[in-house]
């Protein structure tokens, strides 16, 4: 993204946020072990990760009257930094607890170095994360952050619960309550309200409300991705919340349709670990899940949501300093609601 005045495209994270994520981040070390320990902290940043977070925040932070190349900028980017920072040791461990086997096109960092290295990667990452918000020193920072990780954290119990125990008598209002713990406010909500405190202004309550809508639209765009999407362009494994036994729109819809012999199949695939799933019987539930119609009607309920997010943002930010800067964030949303990668 360019942080002058023109189009958004959220494609890969802006190199000087790279590169100022890396500037807290060893490289090196006096022993070998050392020197890998600092190759996996950066591996996970250098991969290219859209940066859709902390371009939010920036653009929230033009939105709110705060000016590139002003100390308020360079505060601004320190949070975007650790949003960056926040966003990749969540994954690391997203990618350990789901046993996932790719990010962003690649191995997920457990395959490469085992589960015990990444988790400490993970950790570690973690602790740089308040480095950054520490440089920042934005008021009221640190208590958005927290909040982020308290309302993430929940968001994941709850999903990881299911899996955990086999749970599938949900209803589609327990779906988009966990996504909203656990995307809602991590993707949308804290990187509208950072941008906002970044220009020393108390942000509006109705961000809130118009960020529950769109981190709800992107992640259910994101569940379509994972059973149709262009591997090429979306970076993880087709079918893999199949694999890991994800709860989502579409499937809890499908489920409350399927013939019974087609969801006695189902539950009892769901019922084993991954490694012990029939990969034939998954690629049978996946065409039975593309030929049932969910797939098109969550993509109906993800751009319904997306528009009340879009109203209700653009209400919200009706009277900031600079509308330039609203209509980029609006543009983008929109376009991240109906994106195919």
């Amino acid at each position: 993204m360019q942080h002058s005045a023109g189009p958004v495209h959220w494609l890969l994270m802006h190199p000087d946020l790279l590169s100022r994520v890396l500037s807290l981040l060893p490289e090196g070390g006096p022993r070998p072990e050392l020197r890998q320990f600092s190759a996996m902290l950066r591996d996970y940043p250098q991969r290219g990760g859209k940066g859709i977070r902390s371009e939010l925040l920036l653009a929230s932070a033009r939105a709110h009257g705060v000016t590139p190349g002003t100390d308020a900028w360079d505060r601004a980017q320190w949070l975007a930094a650790g949003l960056e920072l926040f966003q990749n040791w969540v994954l690391i461990h997203d990618d350990i607890q789901d046993d996932s086997e790719q990010r962003r096109g690649q191995p997920a960092l457990h395959r490469l170095h085992g589960v015990p290295l990444a988790i400490n990667a993970g950790d570690a990452l973690h602790a740089y994360m308040w480095a950054a918000v520490h440089h920042a020193g934005v008021p009221g920072a640190m208590e958005e952050f927290l909040a982020m990780i308290h309302r993430t954290a929940e968001g994941q119990h709850l999903d990881l619960s299911w899996v955990e125990h086999r749970e599938w008598n949900l209803r589609e209002t327990d779906y988009l309550e966990m996504v909203r713990l656990k995307t809602a406010h991590y993707t949308v909500i804290v990187p509208l309200r950072l941008g906002a405190l970044a220009a020393g202004m108390q942000p509006a309550e109705a961000l809130t409300h118009a960020g529950l809508a769109l981190g709800s639209a992107f992640q259910i765009r994101d569940d379509v991705l994972n059973l149709l999407g262009d591997p090429l362009k979306y970076g993880k494994e087709i079918g893999g919340d199949l694999l890991e036994g994800k709860r989502t729109l579409i499937v809890l819809r499908w489920l409350a349709q399927a013939p019974p012999e087609q969801r006695e199949v189902f539950l009892d695939q769901m019922r084993r670990d991954r490694a012990a799933k029939d990969p034939d019987l998954i690629r049978q539930i996946h065409r039975w899940l593309l030929d049932s119609g969910c797939v098109a009607a969550a993509q109906d309920y993800a751009a319904a949501q997306a528009q009340d997010g879009l109203s209700l943002l653009g209400s919200a930010l009706s009277g900031a300093p600079d509308q330039a800067a609203v209509q980029q964030i609006l543009g983008a949303m929109r376009a991240l609601a109906t994106r195919d990668a």
